[in-house]
Formats: C-alpha cells, sequence, structure tokens
C-alpha cells in the first residue's frame, strides 16, 4: 500500500463507542516529522504515485463546506485537471466523515442577512459542481455523505462508500435548497422515482440500498474507504488513457442528463428557480436545527417507521415458517 495511504491508515485510532475516526494531529506529525501541529488548511492536496489525493480537512465540522473551503476545493482540482502527470483523482473527508454539506455557521448568517448570493457562485457553492470535470475523481465516503457532501460526491465519476456510512439531504429540514447539480445528477444516477423519494423525504440512504439503486459503486468496510478509493484509482489509471477518456467523455455528451448543454441547462434551472420564500424556510431551519441539538429532535419523520404487524398476521406468519421447516 502507499506510503501516504499507510500514514492515513496509521492515524486511524478506536473511540470509546467503537466508531473509527483518522487523527488529523498524527497525520500531521507524520508527515513533518515533529510533534508540534501545523495550522491545516480545509483541503489537503497529496500526491501517491500519479494520483492526486484531494481531502477535506474540517474534522471539526465534520467538513462542512464554508466560501474559504469552496475556494480550496475549486483550486485543488483545477490544480490536478491541469497536471498532465496524474490522470485520476481521489476526493475525501478526512476525520471519520466524508461532508455534512455546507457550513450551517455561514447558512445561518446569509439567512440573517436575507441573502442567497452564496447559491450564485459562478462554478457552485461548495466546490466546482456546476461543470463536467475533465478527469475522472474517485470519491471515498465515509461516516456522513449528506446535504451538499452529496452533490459533491455526485460529481465524482465513481463512489466507495463505507459499509456503516450514511447518505442523505438531510438540508430538507433546514429548507435549504438543491443547489450544486444534485437534481441533475441524482435522476441520472438512481432515476426519477427514486430521487423524488431521497429529496422529498429528506431520509437517511444506507450502503446496501445507495449500491442497488446505483447512487454508489462500491460497499468497502469501515475506515477502508480512502484506500479502496485509490486502489480503484489506480485501477483506472493503468489503462491507456487517450481512449478511456475518450469513450468517457463521450458518454457524459451522449447520456441525456449529462451532455452539456442539457447539464448547463438543468443546472441555471436549478440556482434560478430559487425564491425569496426560501430565505424566510432557511431562518426557520436554522433556528429549528440549534433547538434540536439542544434540546434533542422532536421528531424522527426523516426515518422509515417500522411496520406495525397486528398479533392475527404474526401468528399466521409463525405458522407459515413452521411449514417451511418441516
Amino acid at each position: 500500500m502507499s506510503r501516504f495511504v499507510c500514514k492515513l491508515l496509521q492515524s486511524v485510532k478506536q473511540t470509546n463507542s467503537g466508531c473509527r475516526y483518522l487523527s488529523l494531529s498524527a497525520l500531521r506529525n507524520a508527515e513533518s516529522g515533529t510533534k508540534d501541529a501545523t495550522p491545516a488548511r480545509t483541503v489537503l492536496v497529496e500526491k501517491d504515485s500519479h494520483i492526486t489525493l484531494i481531502g477535506l480537512n474540517r474534522e471539526q465540522q465534520r467538513n462542512s463546506i464554508d466560501a474559504n473551503t469552496a475556494e480550496q476545493l475549486t483550486e485543488a482540482i483545477s490544480q490536478f485537471e491541469a497536471d498532465d502527470t496524474s490522470p485520476v483523482g481521489v476526493l475525501y473527508g478526512i476525520g471519520g466523515s466524508f461532508s455534512a454539506g455546507y457550513d450551517l455557521e455561514e447558512l445561518e448568517a446569509e439567512a440573517q442577512r436575507g441573502s442567497l448570493n452564496f447559491l450564485l457562485r459562478h462554478e457552485g457553492s461548495i466546490g466546482p459542481t456546476r461543470r463536467h470535470l475533465r478527469k475522472p475523481i474517485v470519491c471515498g465516503i465515509s461516516g456522513f455523505c449528506v446535504a451538499g457532501g452529496v452533490e459533491l460526491a455526485l460529481m465524482c465519476d465513481l463512489r466507495v462508500m463505507e459499509d456503516t456510512a450514511v447518505l442523505g439531504f438531510f438540508n430538507r429540514r433546514l429548507g435549504v435548497p438543491l443547489s450544486d447539480g444534485g437534481t441533475v445528477r441524482l435522476a441520472a444516477a438512481v432515476g426519477y422515482s427514486n430521487a423524488l423519494d431521497i429529496i422529498e423525504t429528506g431520509r437517511r440512504v444506507y450502503a446496501t440500498e445507495a449500491r442497488r439503486m446505483g447512487l454508489v459503486n462500491r460497499i468497502v468496510a469501515t475506515g477502508t474507504a480512502l484506500g479502496q478509493a485509490v486502489n480503484l484509482a489506480f485501477s483506472i489509471a493503468k489503462f491507456p488513457m487517450a481512449s478511456l477518456m475518450h469513450d468517457r467523455n463521450a458518454l457524459l455528451e451522449n447520456a441525456n442528463a449529462y451532455n452539456k448543454h442539457g447539464f448547463h441547462v438543468a443546472s441555471y434551472n436549478e440556482i434560478m428557480n430559487v425564491t425569496s420564500d426560501m430565505i424566510t424556510d432557511m431562518q426557520e431551519g436554522v433556528k429549528r436545527f440549534k433547538n434540536s441539538e439542544t434540546k434533542g429532535p422532536k421528531t424522527d419523520s426523516w426515518h422509515i417507521k417500522e411496520k406495525t404487524i397486528p398479533d392475527w398476521e404474526k401468528a399466521e406468519i409463525e405458522i407459515e415458517i413452521q411449514k417451511q421447516k418441516t
């Protein structure tokens, strides 16, 4: 396994709850050879041989994307695309989660100002999501990949998801619209009906369902998303890239939802149909979320309720089970 990935995996620690997370301090110390941690950029870029690794580095905020991080991510991806020595990239989250979407504090500030300007950034509010990437990027999904995090993952060519990770448009409860190509890419990936289900309910989507509907491409063990994403990137980069890129770009151009004209029009419609009514929804949604963080949520309506089975039906089921055994 590569030197950089080994250092990342060696910095994985076990918490009391049994959850695994990446220790930033261990990573920085391993890279610098010192005990003094230096201030980290919110996007880290490394090369593993000819594979570019781009890491979201806001561990305490579950890698939520503020304006500074969005700018750094756009710059990092643009530099990767301009690097002739690196044919494939990997996008991942440091600290146990991929991304919690748009930064809540900035969202609250925008809502208080009555502004939706953050939605109108040229290439996207959380990164270069309103255009096709010029090279393949594999996304390694761990922990929470929610709200705009899902849109970032959909921006990538392929998605590797840990078996305990969670996807979902949790921004639904905050009154925040999708603005980074989510309505375009999601339907293309999972189909119209599944896309409506995920978007309208804001529910959690777990790995098995995500793989079944085509939202992700691989399911891997917890703690291995980065390593497996890098392996997948190497398996792509070993091929002659001229023909691979020809076929990839032809697919993007010929697929109805992904051809340049259709994609740009759809992305434009996604943000230009945002209305001032959403500002009020966002203001109330942020207050609701902050209250739920303090007092605990009053509803779990975004979860699928377990069906209540009457006693007579339980008896019938038990009889059928006994018949099958005999």
